[in-house]
């Protein structure tokens, strides 16, 4: 359950823009708009959208809503990716090339084409991919409005990219990860931020 866990590896956002007054109210609404919408029954390689911060299944917020008391909001960014494994691939392509080879020789052909190759290959990878359930993967966001601060339950960089993209796109605003840097530089004067930028770094390898 990430936050919910004994211990957590997370990463840290800022809200760079002005927030509108009225967007507070808004954020139930535009969580279910961009809410995760499943692709179990549908060929599609990758699915994300929001859910609830308690139950990945709830996308309507039916149970738990995102606000949560004081100055905080959470909810859950859920990813599913399916996948059939290359060597799955390679096998049921094997067997539809062989196939059509010997439908081929049947009208005195021995030659596969190119482009129907690629055919059969995109029609076989569509075939296996009803086979192939999604894995679903499911990352906690808490969001202080008082300090308009983020938190994501993740140190991927693709989930990372993912999230930001993603909740520019769901709330019209930009975010600014908070690197040990940027947070020194909220605390630091003009002439010790000079003395941070001017550190050059140790080759420990030479001591």
């Amino acid at each position: 359950m990430a936050f919910l866990n004994s211990s957590v590896s997370f990463t840290r956002f800022k809200v760079t823009d002005e927030i509108p007054a009225g967007l507070w109210n808004e954020i139930p609404d535009r969580l279910r708009r961009f809410a995760f919408q499943d692709i179990d029954e549908l060929p599609e390689d990758r699915a994300y959208g929001w859910t609830s911060f308690e139950d990945m299944l709830d996308v309507a917020w039916s149970r738990n809503p995102p606000q949560k008391g004081g100055d905080y909001m959470a909810f859950s960014l859920r990813l599913e990716t399916r996948r059939v494994p290359p060597a799955v691939l390679k096998k049921h392509l094997g067997l539809a090339l062989q196939k059509e080879g010997e439908e081929l020789r049947k009208i005195n052909k021995t030659f596969v084409a190119r482009e129907r190759k690629k055919e059969l290959k995109e029609q076989v990878l569509l075939r296996l991919k009803k086979r192939f359930l999604p894995v679903p993967a499911e990352f906690q966001v808490i969001w202080n409005t008082a300090r308009n601060e983020i938190w994501v339950a993740s140190i991927q960089r693709k989930v990372l990219d993912l999230f930001q993209e993603f909740f520019t796109q769901s709330f019209e605003l930009e975010l600014e990860q908070l690197t040990p840097y940027s947070l020194a530089a909220e605390f630091l004067d003009g002439a010790a931020l000079d003395r941070l930028n001017n550190i050059e770094s140790t080759d420990f390898y030479r001591i």
